[in-house]
C-alpha cells in the first residue's frame, strides 16, 4: 500500500462523517449498476475471444457482431448508460488495426452503432490508447472511471466513461466500457451532494471533478492535492489540509467535502 504525505485517517463517529459515507455509498451504487453493465460485456468480450482462441484463429470484426444482442439489452436496461461496448486493442483483429463494437441510444429511445473512420492515414482519433479510458485499465488493470471530458470520439457530450480491461490467455485484449452523459450523472449526484451541510464535489482517481455542490470546483475541474488514488487503494475515508476524503464504496471516485 502506498503512503501518502498529508493524509491523516478521519474519525467516523460523528453524524456529519456518517451522512457524508452514506451519502458516498449511495453515489457508488448509483455507478454500480453501470459498472455491472461493463463487467457483462467484459465477460461476454472474454468468452467470445476464448472461443475463437479455441479454434486456433485470431479474431475479427465479424465475430465482435455476437455481442451486439447484450449490447443493445444493456442499453435499454441501464438508465445512465448512454453508449456501450468493447473497444479492442491494436492489432487484436486480422481486419482492421483497430475497432469499436460500440452502440449508442438515440434521442428517440433506439440504439444505433458508432461508426469511425479509425485509417491512421485519415482519423484524428485513430489512436484511441492514450485516452484514460483505455490507458487505466490497461496499465493497472483494474476498473477505471474516466472524465469528465468532452467526446469527441462518440457523441461530442460531456461524459464519464467507466471501464474494465478485457484479458484472454493473461494477455490485454482491449477495454469494456460504458458511458454516462455528465448531465445525467449530475442530476442523480447533486441532489445527494446538498444534502450535506458544506461544499462538496466528486472526483475521479486522478482528481477531476464529477461533480460539484461547490461553486469553487467545477465539473471537469482539476483538484490538486491529495493523493486520491491513495484514498481509493486504502479505502477508508481521510483529511488532507482542511478537507475529508471519502472513498465511494466500490467505485473509484472520492467524495471531498470541507471541513471548516
Amino acid at each position: 500500500m502506498r503512503s501518502s504525505p498529508g493524509l491523516v485517517p478521519a474519525a467516523t463517529t460523528t453524524l456529519v462523517a456518517s451522512v457524508e459515507e452514506q451519502v458516498a455509498a449511495q453515489v457508488g451504487g448509483a455507478l454500480e449498476a453501470v459498472f455491472e453493465a461493463v463487467a457483462e460485456t467484459r465477460a461476454d468480450t472474454a468468452a467470445l475471444l476464448a472461443r475463437v482462441a479455441a479454434e486456433h484463429r485470431r479474431p475479427a470484426t465479424v465475430d465482435l457482431a455476437a455481442l451486439r444482442p447484450g449490447l443493445h439489452l444493456r442499453l435499454a436496461r441501464q438508465e445512465l448508460v448512454s453508449g456501450v461496448g468493447f473497444v479492442a486493442a491494436p492489432g487484436l483483429l486480422t481486419d482492421v488495426p483497430a475497432w469499436l463494437e460500440w452502440w449508442q441510444t438515440t434521442a428517440e429511445g433506439g440504439v444505433r452503432p458508432l461508426l469511425l473512420d479509425l485509417d491512421p492515414n485519415q482519423s484524428a482519433y485513430s489512436d484511441y490508447t492514450h485516452w484514460d479510458w483505455f490507458a487505466l485499465p490497461r496499465d493497472t488493470g483494474e476498473r477505471a472511471v474516466a472524465g469528465p471530458y468532452v467526446d469527441y470520439l462518440c457523441s461530442d457530450e460531456y461524459s464519464l466513461t467507466l471501464s474494465a480491461p478485457v484479458e484472454v490467455e493473461g494477455r490485454f485484449a482491449g477495454v469494456a466500457a460504458a458511458d454516462v452523459y455528465l448531465r445525467h450523472f449530475e442530476a442523480a449526484a447533486l441532489p445527494l451532494l446538498r444534502r450535506l451541510p458544506g461544499r462538496a464535489h466528486l472526483v475521479n482517481a486522478r482528481g477531476r471533478v464529477a461533480a460539484s455542490a461547490d461553486p469553487a470546483h467545477l465539473a471537469g475541474s482539476l483538484t490538486k492535492g491529495p493523493d486520491f488514488g491513495a484514498v481509493l487503494e486504502r479505502g477508508r475515508p481521510a483529511r488532507h489540509d482542511g478537507t475529508r476524503l471519502i472513498p465511494c464504496r466500490g467505485v473509484p471516485l472520492v467524495l471531498v467535502t470541507a471541513t471548516r
